[in-house]
């Protein structure tokens, strides 16, 4: 009888281990899902928050390349203005190449008097 009740004990103590067993699974379980969705909440906060500072740096880098690209176009217009000040010669040059480089336009010369067209100055004359 021994041996009977040896096994039954044995048996008695595994079904006892096996019922702690899937007893603790099912208490920590839910707790095991609130962590993991802790972890995963901690994770996807990490990661929105670095892709802020990235975002972040690129707008003051291009702010920055924008600035610069501003003040070189800035100083290349105060040298060409300052260089084309007293040269007007160089400016009607460079009117007239640019308009032999055009094709199919006509070109229509209006002689002026002190930036006033002289188009009726002579009838004006014979009227009188």
């Amino acid at each position: 009888m021994s041996s009977e009740a040896g096994a039954f004990g044995a048996v008695v103590g595994l079904g006892t281990v096996l019922v702690m067993c899937v007893g603790g699974g099912l208490y920590g379980c839910p707790r095991y899902n609130v962590y993991s969705a802790k972890m995963t909440g901690e994770a996807e906060l990490a990661q929105a928050t670095q892709n802020r500072q990235v975002l972040v740096q690129t707008a003051q880098a291009e702010r920055d390349a924008e600035i610069l690209r501003a003040e070189g176009t800035a100083k290349a217009n105060k040298i060409i203005g300052e260089s084309l000040k007293e040269n007007a010669e160089y400016l009607r040059w460079l009117w007239i190449s640019k308009l032999d480089n055009q094709t199919n336009k006509t070109v229509v010369y209006v002689p002026t008097d002190g930036m006033v067209p002289q188009l009726e100055t002579g009838r004006i004359g014979e009227a009188r």
